[in-house]
């Protein structure tokens, strides 16, 4: 098995355990942010599957369709939007939210279009598809809009999973409460920047660290989940409760 495919299958792999994990949260606590938390990262997961069934299979029109979509596209934004909804006032979430589900729906709407249109006699099974892409796929002006889409998706996920997890482990670092808080917000800020470095390389035709940068996030987010949600010392929950620090198991 070669890089190419080990890499992004032990990605989306993580990705697995990582989205059951969530979603088990969700279906327990009913709190939106971990359902967009959830379905953000059963994206991460299909982007890293197809990947390796490119490299291991060959092409497929269905599989590029969720790579892109799923991969390229949306999955940040679905990720940092649950870290949107658990730190802002709540006025905000339900503007934000519809703007977030109709912007996704018109993404699909302009994947649907462009399909027709790959060419896919330029497929190398040899080489990533996220070195090669660009060449099976139209350019923007001749009818690949969801191109233009890709980057307001990815900035806010970037800025909202980073900033959100950066604000929240300040938060408790000032409180001096739950370290493990820190930590884990830590953690999960350095995989969103790890996936957001190799992404942005990519888009300037450097494209062999981006399985690389899927697993070091897959990894580093997960491990922050982990360290974040673990049981709490009693003390250290009333003192967080004292100092009027945002605490609950929501990490």
């Amino acid at each position: 098995m070669s890089l190419n495919t080990f890499l992004p299958f032990l990605s989306s792999a993580i990705m697995l355990v990582f989205t059951i994990s969530v979603l088990q949260r969700y279906h327990a606590r009913r709190k939106q942010h971990f359902l967009f938390w959830g379905i953000g990262l059963a994206m991460f997961g299909v982007g890293s599957f197809a990947e390796a069934y490119f490299s291991a299979v060959g092409w497929s029109s269905p599989v590029f369709f969720g790579w892109y979509l799923f991969g390229a596209a949306l999955n940040a934004a679905w990720i940092g939007h649950g870290s949107f909804l658990l730190l802002v006032r709540k006025r905000w979430r339900n503007g934000v939210t519809v703007l977030l589900v109709l912007g996704s729906i018109f993404a699909v709407y302009l994947m649907l279009q462009v399909m027709p249109r790959l060419d896919a006699n330029l497929f190398n099974s040899s080489l990533p598809i996220s070195e090669q892409y660009r060449d099976i796929m139209p350019a923007i002006e001749d009818g690949a809009g969801i191109r233009r889409t890709t980057p307001f998706f990815n900035i806010y996920g970037l800025l909202t999973l980073v900033g959100g997890a950066l604000w929240s482990a300040w938060l408790f670092l000032r409180k001096r409460v739950l370290p493990n808080r820190v930590i884990g917000n830590v953690l999960i800020a350095a995989g969103a920047l790890s996936i957001g470095f190799a992404s942005t390389l990519t888009r300037f035709g450097v494209g062999e660290f981006l399985y690389v940068g899927e697993l070091l996030a897959a990894v580093l987010m997960y491990a922050g989940f982990v360290v974040a949600s673990a049981p709490a010392i009693e003390s250290e929950r009333l003192q967080a409760a004292e100092s009027g620090s945002p605490i609950s198991a929501d990490a």
